[in-house]
This record gives structure tokens, C-alpha cells and sequence, in this order.
């Protein structure tokens, strides 16, 4: 419950609240929280602890406290939306960004935390510490270099003889099947929301939206976004990405209203 209460904090924010100034006050964010079964007490706990962490700061306004997200968990929101909205199908150049590292034995929580981040950067793992991207991301990985000072982060170009090697190191590095099933099992169970008879309203909307969204992130953060020239045949990601995109815009309407009426202001459109 915990987890999920943490994970609920951060998508109300991600999809509504900052577009309010990146900021709430405790009764609003109980008041939205209760639409999905989370207890007053459970949200005043999860809010402080995500403070301790640094997620958020808070101020006073009379007998309220306000909850702000920090500029560093906002960027993090952004990233984030940016990935689960953006889909990018261009021509492939044939190259692979290499990324080779080196971590003390005795560091074990920075190799863990450096794998989440390739994962994230859409890298996928070649062998224990070699991991591949067919996307141009020495920028990103550059980042790596200062955010683990004590780690060997070593960037390279590559390219295989053919497109026969390629698509046997996609398969090599990312469990593309598994992938795809959960791609198949997101469209079987939310074709019936592409439409505009029957979507549910008031917090059923925000709650249906929130879930589908979360469904959507989970596929997308495991998935290399992979050129289509390395992507296996009937590959199901397209087609559940645009359906995610218009069940997100049809439920967009309801799910806002029902937050305005409980923060009392409005919010806008074009999210």
C-alpha cells in the first residue's frame, strides 16, 4: 500500500498538479487520494516521508500546509511524460551507442542504481557490463560520468556486418516477446475504452486514467523504443501506443473536471 501510495502522490502531480503551480495543499491531496481507497492517514504518511526524501518542500498558509514538488522531481515528471508520449519511428543510421562500465566490488548499490539508469535510457544489457542503444544518447550517458564519479563509464560507436547481426543482438538484449505479450494484453484489455459510448466519469474517469497511464509508463519504460527496422514481425508497440494515446484523450475531460472540483480551479486543456 505504501508503495502504491507513493506512486499515486507522484502521478496526481504528474498529470494534474503541476500544471497548478507544481504545488497542493494536504486537504486536496486526501480529498484525491480517497477516490482510490487511500486512507487519510496512509497520504499524510506518504507525504511525509517524500518530503524527508526530498520530493517535496512545504510552507504554511494559515492552518494548511502546502505541498511543493521540488524542481528536481518535476524535471523527473517531465522526462517521464516525455517518454511515455513520445514515440520516435525514423530511419535508423545502422549504429549502436556501447556503453562499457566498471564498478568496485564493494559498491554494489551504485551498479544497481547505474543499470536502472541505462534501463531507463533505453539500453539494453549485451553481457554483465556491456550494454547497447540503437539511439544516438552520448549526451545522456555523459551524465552517468558525474552522477557515479566513482564508476569507469566508457562510451563507444559500433556497428555489426549486417542486419541479420542487429536484429540477433536486439533479441540478445531485450526480452522482446515478453514485451510484446504485455503489449497485446494492454490493447485486449482497453480496446473497449476507444470509444466515446460508455467511458466512465467523475473519479472513476480519474481512476481508470490514472491506471491506464500507469499500465502504459510500466510497457514503456521496458521497451528500447527500437527502430522498425529491428523490430520483429506484428510487432504489437505501435498500435498500443496509439491506442493508449486516444483512450488518454478520451478520458482527458471527465478525469479533469473531477480534479478541478476538488482543488476549485481550473486546469489546462492541452494535458
Amino acid at each position: 500500500m505504501a508503495h502504491r501510495a507513493r506512486s499515486l502522490v507522484m502521478d496526481l502531480f504528474g498529470e494534474y498538479l503541476r500544471y497548478t503551480g507544481a504545488e497542493a495543499r494536504l486537504g486536496t491531496l486526501i480529498a484525491l487520494m480517497e477516490a482510490f481507497g487511500i486512507e487519510p492517514a496512509t497520504t499524510r504518511v506518504t507525504l511525509s516521508r517524500l518530503k524527508k526524501d526530498g520530493w517535496f518542500s512545504t510552507r504554511r498558509e494559515g492552518r494548511e500546509t502546502v505541498y511543493v514538488l521540488s524542481e528536481h522531481m518535476l524535471g523527473v515528471l517531465r522526462e517521464g511524460r516525455e517518454r511515455i508520449f513520445t514515440r520516435v519511428d525514423g530511419e535508423w543510421d545502422g549504429w549502436w551507442t556501447q556503453v562499457l562500465y566498471q564498478v568496485p566490488e564493494s559498491d554494489r548499490t551504485a551498479r544497481e542504481s547505474l543499470r536502472k539508469q541505462l534501463t531507463w535510457l533505453g539500453f539494453g544489457q549485451f553481457a554483465p557490463s556491456v550494454w547497447l542503444s540503437p539511439h544516438r544518447t552520448r549526451d545522456r550517458v555523459e551524465q552517468l560520468r558525474q552522477d557515479f564519479p566513482g564508476a569507469t563509464v566508457d562510451i563507444l560507436r559500433s556497428r555489426t556486418a549486417g542486419l541479420t547481426e542487429d536484429l540477433d543482438l536486439a533479441r540478445r538484449c531485450w526480452d522482446l516477446g515478453e514485451l510484446a505479450e504485455g503489449y497485446r494484453a494492454f490493447i485486449a484489455e482497453h480496446r473497449s475504452l476507444d470509444t466515446a459510448a460508455g467511458l466512465p466519469s467523475g473519479r472513476e474517469a480519474l481512476v481508470t486514467r490514472t491506471a491506464v497511464v500507469a499500465e502504459a509508463r510500466r510497457l514503456t519504460f521496458r521497451d528500447p523504443n527500437l527502430p522498425v527496422e529491428l523490430q520483429p514481425l506484428d510487432w504489437p508497440g505501435r498500435e498500443a501506443f496509439e491506442l493508449f494515446r486516444r483512450v488518454h484523450a478520451g478520458l482527458g475531460p471527465a478525469a479533469r473536471a473531477y480534479v478541478e472540483s476538488v482543488i476549485g480551479s481550473e486546469l489546462p486543456l492541452d494535458q
